[in-house]
């Protein structure tokens, strides 16, 4: 039957996989899906992906039971869990470009996916509990749709990547629309202890008409179109934000810690390189004590470039007076920002070097004011900005990003900021 059924023409066999969708839209209330924060999460996450990794022969079992990456180790990367009564069962982490770049950029060029607009992130160890594995995909895609939102409404996020094994291609292909970022396989891929891998993208944005146009017309539970995009589960617990930031950091110096340097030996590991971009990347104080130790070449490298920017998504508008008298208003999207200006993307032309008003929305309640010019133009409408005297709204919020180490700190430190 398997090799008749692999016989079937392409677009056969994808719409027989469409077939057997099964997303119910009311999970049961003993599903929890939300970011793994506590040492206790991300422990059975790393447990779970170690199991799994090891029975399908794509790592040899690891003495501390986990599978531990550097990638887990940096503030932009998320990793996502499915929880059962109270046992997680799923997990999957989203991988934002860092200066370590992405796993699969080893094997796979990106260059053509950078040049089109929008941010990537890559979708990496996805492991589902083995007891969840037949059931339908009972927790595969809550979590997949858990997986969707926060991308679209969070993260930032506009190309998803990932790498998988040919074995798997197809679901990715079939179901969820996947496009291969290359025709072929490759042999060995060293971050899955040399199995074979295939690279392929999803555009989160022309995403949705594609699901409408193959799953619309399908009953409920076979509607992933609906699911992704209409369907809201209270299983899922998206983090309370205060501000539009982009990222959700949540190790602390005991987790980097414990997982890196207790448990499994992956800082100890790192070339001289990723020790000095580690520390560009926690220059704090409180890390200091458990990041790998630099030799002295490596140390004055780190020191050279540290200059923290910070990812964020606040919509704004810049006014400026014309010549003539007039007032001209453009609105903004700021996406990145730092003690000495931001950037962002406008809708329209900016003058170069003309000062003028911009109205910040840092968060559902937190407005900041700036006098601001634009310095320069990137292309694709992207401009820098350096701020005038900033006002309290603004230096509170930036002041906590800088001191502040996960979105927790960010919470308690700007909880009570006020113009008064």
């Amino acid at each position: 039957m398997r090799r008749l059924f692999n016989v079937l023409p392409r677009e056969r066999r994808f719409a027989v996989y469409r077939n057997f969708v099964d997303c119910d839209p009311e999970p049961s209330e003993r599903l929890v899906l939300k970011i793994a924060e506590t040492r206790e999460e991300l422990e059975a996450c790393f447990t779970l992906l170690h199991d799994a990794y090891v029975g399908n022969k794509f790592m040899k079992p690891d003495p501390s039971g986990m599978r531990v990456t550097i990638y887990h180790a940096l503030p932009t990367t998320t990793t996502l869990c499915a929880k059962y009564d109270g046992e997680v069962v799923g997990t999957l982490s989203l991988i934002r470009e860092s200066v370590l770049g992405f796993p699969l950029q080893r094997i796979f060029d990106l260059n053509a996916l950078r040049e089109k607009k929008g941010n990537i992130a890559e979708v990496s160890a996805l492991a589902i509990d083995r007891r969840f594995r037949k059931t339908g995909g009972s927790i595969l895609f809550p979590l997949m749709k858990f997986m969707y939102e926060y991308c679209t409404t969070f993260f930032d996020t506009r190309h998803l990547v990932i790498a998988v094994n040919p074995s798997h291609i197809e679901m990715y292909e079939s179901l969820l629309f996947f496009t291969r970022l290359s025709a072929n396989v490759v042999e060995n891929y060293d971050f899955v202890n040399g199995a074979p891998a295939v690279g392929a993208t999803l555009d989160l944005r022309t995403a949705p008409e594609i699901f409408r146009q193959h799953y619309a017309s399908k009953p409920p539970k076979r509607n992933l179109y609906a699911f992704f995009t209409q369907v809201r589960l209270p299983n899922i617990k998206l983090p309370p934000r205060r501000f539009y930031t982009t990222n959700d950091p949540v190790l602390t110096p005991e987790l980097l810690d414990y997982f890196f340097n207790q448990q499994t030996r992956v800082f100890s590991q790192l070339s001289d390189r990723k020790k000095s971009l580690l520390h560009t990347i926690y220059d704090l104080p409180a890390y200091r004590a458990v990041l790998p130790a630099l030799s002295e070449n490596t140390h004055d490298v780190a020191v050279r470039r540290r200059h923290r920017r910070f990812s964020v998504r606040c919509p704004a508008k810049f006014t400026v007076v014309t010549p003539e008298g007039a007032e001209r208003r453009v609105n903004l999207e700021v996406v990145q920002l730092s003690r000495y200006g931001f950037r962002a993307h406008a809708l329209a032309a900016v003058p170069i070097n003309v000062w003028g008003e911009v109205t910040i929305q840092l968060g559902p309640a937190e407005v900041s004011r700036i006098h601001v010019s634009a310095s320069r133009e990137s292309g694709d409408g992207m401009y820098g900005f350096r701020l005038g005297e900033p006002d309290l709204i603004w230096r509170k919020f930036v002041n906590a990003l800088y001191s502040g180490s996960t979105q927790a700190d960010l919470e308690n430190a700007t909880r009570f900021m006020t113009e008064r």
